[in-house]
């Protein structure tokens, strides 16, 4: 993508002229980079009072040593809040330098996987080695706390600025499980993190995990296909948890599947439409398919799920997944901090959007615990009380 904007805006304290853009996504993390030169004028803002209050908060407030940088942050920060929308954030410089590294699929943290909800985010595994996995921490387990910083109804961008941090620098956590609570202290190590992992099950099906959408999960996919297809009667796609990412990994991911058409496509407040067209690559385009959902799949992974669902070519088995239509871009300020905005809704190719209700799978089945799920990085290949997967392993051929 390689469009330009051209905007000019007014300035708080520096912070309101933006420098940089980061790319397209639609879900909490992971944009590419785009370069951005400018932006439209708005004049339904009034700066002018927003100038005032800041001119008297540094002429009289009682402390004369006013922190000016949290002040500007604070500021854009309460811009954004007012929005009143859960998935445009502010992000002060240090926070926007954690999510970029997490763009690029490393980072120092504690090495566990997440789905959130409107409750308390919950741990879906952990990365073999990680401090989380030695610590004990396992899925099923709920984070209530980092800190004294409550996590309910948190999204996962906000999570990761909490989570994550310098190498060998401690965090706490608090953990509810099985109705008990206690607080864990972690040291933060350097963790690199597989967006996909695959194992052949049953009578030669191939399963493959997308824990998230990153920059590497296109070439990972295509990896686990290479190696996985040889010998495959089928396919299991598993998209639970997934809170999606980069929707060119989307694009990527269902032209493996389907030779020609639609993948999505996005539309922006004025109504244009961008049709994402599906690609050259396709490895399996008539092999039985199935995807695995639930009321974690987000944004990129619904976008997967749906078109292959609208194009007829796999069947969904789970629950409802969550709903979430809407497209997010990035846009650094000359601070370094940043403005996490939504611009665009995306749609299936049958014009059809899933937002705030999500997609309804083909065959309802729900799990009776969370720790029920198959875990394809643990050292067991058992999935015996994986109804879910069960179910979709039922559907194909073998």
């Amino acid at each position: 993508m390689n469009r330009r904007a051209s905007l000019r805006g007014g300035a708080v304290l520096g912070f309101l002229v933006l420098a940089f853009v980061a790319g397209v996504y639609v879900d909490q993390a992971f944009p590419d980079w785009l370069p951005y030169f400018g932006h439209r004028s708005v004049s339904n803002v009034d700066l002018a009072e927003l100038q005032q209050a800041i001119r008297v908060v540094q002429a009289d407030y009682v402390d004369g040593n006013i922190n000016t940088a949290k002040l500007s942050h604070g500021t854009v920060q309460g811009l954004i809040a007012a929005l009143n929308d859960p998935f445009s954030s502010y992000y002060d410089p240090e926070q926007y330098k954690k999510l970029k590294q997490k763009y690029e699929g490393s980072y120092s943290g504690i090495g566990i996987y997440l789905t959130f909800t409107k409750d308390y985010p919950v741990i879906t595994g952990t990365v073999a080695g990680s401090p989380a996995a030695k610590a004990g921490l396992q899925a099923g387990d709920q984070i209530v706390k980092v800190g004294d910083k409550d996590l309910k109804g948190i999204i996962a961008d906000q999570a990761t600025t909490l989570i994550q941090g310098p190498d060998g620098t401690k965090v706490m956590l608090e953990i509810s499980r099985a109705g008990r609570t206690f607080s864990v202290t972690l040291t933060r190590a350097e963790i690199h993190v597989p967006s996909v992992r695959s194992a052949v099950l049953a009578n030669h099906i191939l399963y493959v995990r997308i824990y998230q959408f990153e920059t590497i999960t296109s070439t990972e996919f295509a990896s686990a296909l290479t190696n996985g297809l040889p010998g495959a009667v089928g396919i299991v796609l598993d998209l639970r948890g997934d809170p999606g990412g980069f929707i060119s990994a989307a694009d990527d991911v269902i032209s493996e599947f389907v030779s020609s058409g639609e993948t999505f496509e996005l539309r922006d407040r004025g109504g244009k439409v961008e049709r994402h067209e599906v690609g050259s690559k396709h490895a399996a385009p008539s092999l039985p398919l199935v995807v695995l959902v639930d009321a974690n799949s987000a944004s990129s992974a619904e976008i997967v799920a749906g078109s292959l669902q609208a194009h007829g070519r796999a069947k969904l088995v789970g629950t409802t997944t969550y709903g979430k239509g809407s497209v997010q871009r990035d846009f650094e300020l000359t601070s370094g901090s940043d403005i996490h905005l939504t611009v665009q809704r995306w749609y299936l190719p049958n014009g059809q959007t899933i937002d705030k209700k999500g997609l309804v799978p083909d065959v309802a089945v729900t799990l009776g615990s969370p720790t029920d799920a198959f875990d394809v990085a643990g050292q067991s290949q058992d999935y015996s009380k994986d109804a879910q997967l069960k179910a979709a392993l039922a559907l194909l051929p073998g």
